[in-house]
Protein backbone atom coordinates (compact mmCIF):
# COMPACT_ATOMS: atom_id res chain seq x y z
CA UNK A 1 0.00 0.00 0.00
CA UNK A 2 2.73 2.37 0.55
CA UNK A 3 4.29 1.83 -2.83
CA UNK A 4 1.12 2.67 -4.65
CA UNK A 5 0.27 6.08 -2.31
CA UNK A 6 3.46 7.34 -3.30
CA UNK A 7 2.88 6.31 -6.73
CA UNK A 8 -0.62 8.40 -6.22
CA UNK A 9 1.16 11.43 -5.78
CA UNK A 10 3.01 11.92 -8.53
CA UNK A 11 1.20 13.91 -10.94
CA UNK A 12 2.35 11.78 -14.32
CA UNK A 13 0.61 8.54 -12.36
CA UNK A 14 -2.59 9.98 -11.44
CA UNK A 15 -2.67 11.61 -15.69
CA UNK A 16 -1.58 7.86 -17.05
CA UNK A 17 -4.11 6.41 -14.67
CA UNK A 18 -6.76 8.20 -15.91
CA UNK A 19 -5.94 7.84 -19.54
CA UNK A 20 -5.59 3.92 -18.81
CA UNK A 21 -9.33 4.07 -17.11
CA UNK A 22 -10.81 5.42 -19.99
CA UNK A 23 -8.81 2.91 -22.69
CA UNK A 24 -10.27 0.27 -20.41
CA UNK A 25 -13.77 1.49 -20.59
CA UNK A 26 -13.50 1.31 -23.79
CA UNK A 27 -11.93 -1.58 -24.42
CA UNK A 28 -14.42 -3.32 -22.55
CA UNK A 29 -17.66 -1.36 -23.91
CA UNK A 30 -16.38 0.65 -26.39
CA UNK A 31 -18.83 -0.68 -29.53
CA UNK A 32 -21.39 -0.35 -26.99
CA UNK A 33 -21.04 3.39 -26.24
CA UNK A 34 -20.38 4.21 -30.03
CA UNK A 35 -22.03 6.65 -31.40
CA UNK A 36 -22.92 5.26 -34.71
CA UNK A 37 -22.00 1.43 -35.72
CA UNK A 38 -18.20 1.22 -36.45
CA UNK A 39 -18.59 -0.47 -39.68
CA UNK A 40 -21.85 0.79 -40.91
CA UNK A 41 -20.85 2.66 -44.68
CA UNK A 42 -22.47 5.73 -45.72
CA UNK A 43 -22.16 6.68 -49.35
CA UNK A 44 -23.28 9.90 -49.20
CA UNK A 45 -20.79 10.73 -46.30
CA UNK A 46 -17.47 9.84 -47.71
CA UNK A 47 -14.51 11.42 -46.67
CA UNK A 48 -16.02 14.51 -44.74
CA UNK A 49 -14.67 16.64 -42.45
CA UNK A 50 -15.15 16.94 -38.60
CA UNK A 51 -19.09 18.01 -37.80
CA UNK A 52 -21.53 18.06 -35.20
CA UNK A 53 -23.02 14.56 -36.93
CA UNK A 54 -19.47 13.01 -36.87
CA UNK A 55 -17.54 14.67 -34.69
CA UNK A 56 -13.74 13.19 -35.94
CA UNK A 57 -15.31 12.73 -39.60
CA UNK A 58 -15.42 9.69 -42.00
CA UNK A 59 -13.49 7.47 -44.10
CA UNK A 60 -13.34 6.85 -47.70
CA UNK A 61 -16.63 4.67 -47.25
CA UNK A 62 -18.33 6.99 -45.13
CA UNK A 63 -17.78 5.14 -41.70
CA UNK A 64 -17.60 7.55 -38.73
CA UNK A 65 -13.74 7.80 -37.43
CA UNK A 66 -14.83 8.38 -33.72
CA UNK A 67 -16.96 5.11 -33.74
CA UNK A 68 -14.29 2.96 -35.09
CA UNK A 69 -12.01 4.50 -32.83
CA UNK A 70 -14.19 3.10 -29.53
CA UNK A 71 -14.51 0.35 -31.07
CA UNK A 72 -10.62 -0.73 -32.28
CA UNK A 73 -9.97 -0.28 -28.71
CA UNK A 74 -10.88 -3.55 -27.29
CA UNK A 75 -9.16 -5.70 -30.46
CA UNK A 76 -5.81 -3.40 -29.97
CA UNK A 77 -5.53 -3.55 -25.84
CA UNK A 78 -6.80 -7.29 -25.96
CA UNK A 79 -4.20 -8.26 -28.74
CA UNK A 80 -1.46 -6.43 -26.80
CA UNK A 81 -2.54 -8.09 -23.53
CA UNK A 82 -2.44 -11.52 -25.37
CA UNK A 83 0.91 -11.43 -26.41
CA UNK A 84 1.97 -9.74 -22.77
CA UNK A 85 0.52 -12.99 -21.30
CA UNK A 86 2.17 -15.94 -24.03
CA UNK A 87 5.59 -14.29 -23.08
CA UNK A 88 5.19 -13.91 -19.10
CA UNK A 89 3.33 -17.43 -18.99
CA UNK A 90 6.40 -18.86 -20.90
CA UNK A 91 9.35 -16.97 -19.87
CA UNK A 92 8.69 -16.23 -15.32
CA UNK A 93 8.35 -20.07 -15.33
CA UNK A 94 11.39 -21.17 -17.59
CA UNK A 95 13.55 -18.48 -15.76
CA UNK A 96 12.33 -19.37 -12.02
CA UNK A 97 12.73 -23.38 -13.03
CA UNK A 98 16.47 -22.53 -14.93
CA UNK A 99 17.61 -21.69 -11.53
CA UNK A 100 16.04 -24.66 -9.12
CA UNK A 101 16.27 -27.85 -11.91
CA UNK A 102 19.86 -28.27 -12.37
CA UNK A 103 22.00 -27.36 -15.42
CA UNK A 104 20.96 -29.33 -17.71
CA UNK A 105 17.69 -27.53 -18.04
CA UNK A 106 19.71 -24.05 -17.68
CA UNK A 107 21.68 -24.82 -20.66
CA UNK A 108 18.20 -26.30 -22.68
CA UNK A 109 16.58 -22.48 -21.44
CA UNK A 110 19.47 -20.44 -22.52
CA UNK A 111 20.15 -21.45 -25.80
CA UNK A 112 16.33 -21.08 -26.65
CA UNK A 113 16.27 -18.17 -25.77
CA UNK A 114 19.43 -16.99 -27.50
CA UNK A 115 17.85 -18.54 -30.46
CA UNK A 116 14.53 -16.71 -29.95
CA UNK A 117 16.51 -13.29 -29.30
CA UNK A 118 17.68 -13.21 -32.27
CA UNK A 119 14.33 -12.97 -34.22
CA UNK A 120 12.81 -9.55 -35.22
CA UNK A 121 8.91 -9.29 -33.85
CA UNK A 122 7.48 -8.33 -37.13
CA UNK A 123 9.12 -10.44 -39.68
CA UNK A 124 8.69 -13.83 -37.41
CA UNK A 125 5.12 -12.56 -36.57
CA UNK A 126 4.48 -12.40 -40.20
CA UNK A 127 6.06 -16.12 -40.97
CA UNK A 128 4.05 -17.44 -38.37
CA UNK A 129 0.93 -16.13 -39.74
CA UNK A 130 1.79 -16.85 -43.11
CA UNK A 131 2.03 -20.58 -41.94
CA UNK A 132 -0.44 -21.37 -38.90
CA UNK A 133 -3.35 -18.40 -40.52
CA UNK A 134 -3.35 -15.02 -40.56
CA UNK A 135 -5.60 -14.69 -36.93
CA UNK A 136 -5.20 -12.00 -34.38
CA UNK A 137 -4.32 -14.78 -31.91
CA UNK A 138 -1.89 -16.42 -33.67
CA UNK A 139 0.00 -13.33 -34.53
CA UNK A 140 -0.27 -12.24 -30.47
CA UNK A 141 1.38 -16.01 -30.15
CA UNK A 142 4.26 -15.40 -32.28
CA UNK A 143 4.95 -12.11 -30.61
CA UNK A 144 4.40 -13.63 -27.49
CA UNK A 145 6.86 -16.64 -28.49
CA UNK A 146 9.25 -13.76 -29.32
CA UNK A 147 9.07 -11.89 -26.04
CA UNK A 148 9.25 -14.49 -23.66
CA UNK A 149 13.53 -14.40 -23.71
CA UNK A 150 13.56 -11.07 -21.82
CA UNK A 151 10.98 -12.14 -19.06
CA UNK A 152 13.01 -15.47 -18.75
CA UNK A 153 16.39 -13.59 -18.62
CA UNK A 154 14.95 -11.07 -15.97
CA UNK A 155 13.44 -13.67 -13.97
CA UNK A 156 16.14 -15.75 -14.07
CA UNK A 157 18.68 -12.59 -12.70
CA UNK A 158 16.69 -11.81 -10.37
CA UNK A 159 16.07 -15.63 -8.55
CA UNK A 160 19.72 -16.59 -9.15
CA UNK A 161 20.38 -13.50 -6.71
CA UNK A 162 17.85 -15.05 -4.20
CA UNK A 163 18.54 -18.94 -4.74
CA UNK A 164 21.91 -18.22 -2.66
CA UNK A 165 20.45 -16.35 0.22
CA UNK A 166 20.53 -17.69 3.73
CA UNK A 167 17.12 -18.93 4.07
CA UNK A 168 16.94 -20.82 1.09
CA UNK A 169 20.20 -22.64 2.25
CA UNK A 170 18.14 -23.54 5.34
CA UNK A 171 15.49 -24.57 4.16
CA UNK A 172 17.62 -27.16 1.85
CA UNK A 173 19.58 -28.19 5.10
CA UNK A 174 16.15 -29.16 6.95
CA UNK A 175 14.92 -30.81 3.71
CA UNK A 176 12.52 -28.41 2.34
CA UNK A 177 11.53 -29.83 -1.43
CA UNK A 178 12.47 -27.34 -4.44
CA UNK A 179 8.95 -26.68 -5.06
CA UNK A 180 8.23 -25.69 -1.39
CA UNK A 181 11.50 -23.23 -1.88
CA UNK A 182 10.23 -22.08 -4.79
CA UNK A 183 6.52 -21.25 -3.87
CA UNK A 184 7.12 -19.84 -0.56
CA UNK A 185 10.85 -17.69 -0.48
CA UNK A 186 11.60 -17.26 -4.32
CA UNK A 187 8.13 -16.71 -5.89
CA UNK A 188 6.61 -14.01 -3.80
CA UNK A 189 9.79 -11.84 -4.07
CA UNK A 190 10.31 -12.37 -7.98
CA UNK A 191 6.79 -11.17 -8.74
CA UNK A 192 7.15 -7.70 -8.10
CA UNK A 193 10.17 -7.47 -10.83
CA UNK A 194 8.21 -9.45 -12.85
CA UNK A 195 5.20 -6.93 -13.03
CA UNK A 196 7.51 -4.39 -13.54
CA UNK A 197 8.45 -6.16 -16.53
CA UNK A 198 5.66 -6.63 -17.76
CA UNK A 199 4.46 -3.18 -17.37
CA UNK A 200 7.71 -1.71 -19.23
CA UNK A 201 6.79 -4.45 -21.66
CA UNK A 202 2.97 -3.87 -22.25
CA UNK A 203 4.13 -0.72 -24.01
CA UNK A 204 5.87 -2.27 -26.34
CA UNK A 205 3.93 -4.86 -27.15
CA UNK A 206 1.26 -2.18 -28.02
CA UNK A 207 3.64 -0.85 -30.88
CA UNK A 208 4.06 -4.55 -32.27
CA UNK A 209 0.02 -5.12 -32.23
CA UNK A 210 -0.23 -2.16 -34.08
CA UNK A 211 2.23 -2.29 -36.48
CA UNK A 212 0.77 -5.68 -37.33
CA UNK A 213 -2.21 -3.92 -38.16
CA UNK A 214 -0.55 -1.82 -40.21
CA UNK A 215 0.49 -4.00 -42.39
CA UNK A 216 -2.54 -6.07 -42.76
CA UNK A 217 -1.56 -9.19 -40.06
CA UNK A 218 -3.91 -10.37 -37.31
CA UNK A 219 -7.41 -8.58 -37.44
CA UNK A 220 -9.41 -8.76 -40.77
CA UNK A 221 -11.33 -5.83 -42.34
CA UNK A 222 -13.89 -4.17 -41.80
CA UNK A 223 -13.88 -4.92 -38.05
CA UNK A 224 -11.43 -1.66 -36.73
CA UNK A 225 -8.27 -1.52 -35.52
CA UNK A 226 -5.87 1.72 -34.63
CA UNK A 227 -3.01 0.44 -36.63
CA UNK A 228 -5.35 -0.25 -39.35
CA UNK A 229 -7.15 2.51 -39.58
CA UNK A 230 -3.52 4.71 -39.63
CA UNK A 231 -2.77 2.48 -42.76
CA UNK A 232 -6.39 3.38 -44.72
CA UNK A 233 -5.87 6.90 -43.73
CA UNK A 234 -2.77 7.38 -45.14
CA UNK A 235 -4.19 6.28 -48.46
CA UNK A 236 -6.11 9.47 -49.44
CA UNK A 237 -3.40 11.92 -47.43
CA UNK A 238 -3.98 14.25 -49.95
CA UNK A 239 -8.06 14.75 -49.69
CA UNK A 240 -7.46 14.28 -45.77
CA UNK A 241 -4.04 15.52 -44.74
CA UNK A 242 -5.34 15.79 -40.84
CA UNK A 243 -7.12 12.09 -41.04
CA UNK A 244 -3.91 10.01 -39.63
CA UNK A 245 -3.83 11.86 -36.44
CA UNK A 246 -6.43 10.47 -34.50
CA UNK A 247 -5.33 6.84 -34.20
CA UNK A 248 -1.40 8.19 -34.42
CA UNK A 249 -2.29 10.39 -31.01
CA UNK A 250 -4.27 7.49 -29.66
CA UNK A 251 -1.51 5.52 -29.84
CA UNK A 252 0.85 7.86 -29.08
CA UNK A 253 -1.06 8.40 -25.79
CA UNK A 254 -1.78 5.24 -24.85
CA UNK A 255 1.88 4.13 -25.28
CA UNK A 256 3.26 6.84 -22.89
CA UNK A 257 0.79 6.50 -20.37
CA UNK A 258 1.93 2.53 -20.19
CA UNK A 259 5.17 3.93 -20.24
CA UNK A 260 4.79 6.45 -17.56
CA UNK A 261 3.16 3.91 -15.14
CA UNK A 262 5.89 1.32 -16.06
CA UNK A 263 8.29 4.04 -15.12
CA UNK A 264 7.01 5.42 -11.69
CA UNK A 265 6.68 2.09 -10.38
CA UNK A 266 10.26 0.93 -11.42
CA UNK A 267 11.57 3.88 -9.61
CA UNK A 268 8.78 3.13 -6.30
CA UNK A 269 9.39 0.09 -5.71
CA UNK A 270 13.35 0.34 -6.59
CA UNK A 271 13.60 -2.75 -8.55
CA UNK A 272 16.21 -2.32 -11.80
CA UNK A 273 15.60 -4.74 -14.68
CA UNK A 274 18.41 -4.85 -16.42
CA UNK A 275 18.13 -5.01 -20.77
CA UNK A 276 18.73 -8.81 -21.60
CA UNK A 277 19.94 -7.47 -24.62
CA UNK A 278 23.04 -5.54 -23.54
CA UNK A 279 26.33 -6.43 -26.07
CA UNK A 280 29.79 -7.54 -25.00
CA UNK A 281 31.06 -4.15 -25.48
CA UNK A 282 28.58 -2.52 -23.06
CA UNK A 283 29.47 -5.05 -20.26
CA UNK A 284 32.97 -5.12 -21.31
CA UNK A 285 32.86 -0.71 -21.03
CA UNK A 286 31.16 -1.12 -17.30
CA UNK A 287 33.76 -3.58 -16.19
CA UNK A 288 36.44 -0.90 -17.37
CA UNK A 289 34.73 1.79 -15.52
CA UNK A 290 34.30 -0.61 -12.63
CA UNK A 291 38.28 -1.29 -12.71
CA UNK A 292 39.09 2.51 -12.98
CA UNK A 293 37.27 3.83 -10.21
CA UNK A 294 38.66 0.85 -8.38
CA UNK A 295 41.97 1.82 -9.43
CA UNK A 296 41.28 5.43 -8.41
CA UNK A 297 39.42 4.96 -5.35
CA UNK A 298 43.19 2.48 -4.63
CA UNK A 299 45.33 5.76 -5.55
CA UNK A 300 42.85 7.83 -3.56
CA UNK A 301 43.54 5.41 -0.87
CA UNK A 302 46.66 5.59 -0.82
CA UNK A 303 47.57 8.73 -0.90
CA UNK A 304 45.45 9.60 1.85
CA UNK A 305 47.28 7.02 3.86
CA UNK A 306 50.52 8.40 2.85
CA UNK A 307 49.87 11.63 4.04
CA UNK A 308 48.67 10.21 7.27
CA UNK A 309 52.13 8.47 7.52
CA UNK A 310 54.11 11.67 6.75
CA UNK A 311 51.39 13.55 9.41
CA UNK A 312 52.36 11.32 11.98
CA UNK A 313 56.10 10.87 11.12
CA UNK A 314 55.82 14.87 11.94
CA UNK A 315 53.75 14.54 14.99
CA UNK A 316 56.70 11.91 15.82
CA UNK A 317 59.58 13.70 15.37
CA UNK A 318 57.68 17.12 16.97
CA UNK A 319 57.63 14.77 20.08
CA UNK A 320 60.69 13.54 20.19
CA UNK A 321 61.97 17.47 19.42
CA UNK A 322 60.16 18.49 22.43
CA UNK A 323 61.18 15.71 24.53
CA UNK A 324 64.99 16.68 23.62
CA UNK A 325 64.55 20.09 24.60
CA UNK A 326 62.59 19.06 27.75
CA UNK A 327 65.63 16.39 28.75
CA UNK A 328 68.14 19.37 27.49
CA UNK A 329 66.67 21.90 30.13
CA UNK A 330 66.50 19.79 32.50
CA UNK A 331 69.86 18.22 32.45
CA UNK A 332 70.90 22.61 32.64
CA UNK A 333 69.67 22.73 36.31
CA UNK A 334 72.56 21.13 37.59
CA UNK A 335 74.61 22.94 36.19
CA UNK A 336 73.40 26.36 36.41
CA UNK A 337 72.91 25.37 40.47
CA UNK A 338 76.50 24.31 40.21
CA UNK A 339 77.57 27.92 39.01
CA UNK A 340 75.20 29.50 41.44
CA UNK A 341 77.36 27.93 44.08
CA UNK A 342 80.68 28.68 42.94
CA UNK A 343 79.68 32.26 42.71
Amino acid sequence: MSVLRRMIRLRSVRLALLVLAVVAVLAVAGGSLAPQDPIAQDPKAILQNPSGAHWLGTDYLGRDVLSRLMDATGRSVVGAAEAVGVGLLLGAPAGLASVVFGRAFEWLALRISDALLTLPYIIFAIAVTGIIGNGIHQAMLAIGLVLAPNYFRITRAATLGLASSQYVEIAELVGASRWWILRTHIWNKVLPTIVVTAASGAAASLLVVSSLSFLGIGTKPPAPTWGGMLSSDLNYLAQRPWAPLAPSLVIIITVAALNALADALRDTTGIVTGDPGRSGRARGSDSADTAETSSAATANSAVTAGSAVATSSAATATATGSVETTTAATSSIPRQKREVSDV
